[in-house]
């Protein structure tokens, strides 16, 4: 009976712990398109600079959610909800200290 236990808790433990063949390479191809978009713009010298500024840091957010998604399988597993969570509060505390240094940099400048 304990065999049976093992076995089912070892196949258990390693299903829906890895993507599929599919999941991977609509990753991949995700990840080359979202690489190629901004380098396309930027050598062609398409956009304003703020527009080009703006495409590439969409891009690279999206690359990140691809990566998260498709490779660190974030939305599997019994953690996903807690995994997700996780990254929001990590997402808000970087945000926070990133706006609020460019704040201080910006406003702490001393008069002469």
């Amino acid at each position: 009976m304990s065999q049976a236990n093992s076995n089912s808790h070892g196949q258990h433990s390693h299903s829906g712990s890895h993507g599929s063949l599919k999941s991977y390479v609509i990753g991949f191809i995700l990840s080359i398109v979202l690489t190629i978009i901004p380098l396309v713009v930027i050598l062609n010298g398409m956009f304003s600079e703020t527009a080009r500024i703006a495409i590439i840091l969409l891009m690279a957010i999206l690359q990140f959610a691809v990566q998260l998604v498709f490779f660190m399988h974030l939305k599997e597993g019994e953690n996903a909800r807690w995994n997700i969570m996780a990254l929001i509060l990590g997402i808000i505390i970087l945000l926070t200290i990133v706006a609020g240094s460019i704040w201080i940099m910006t406003y702490n400048q001393v008069a002469h």
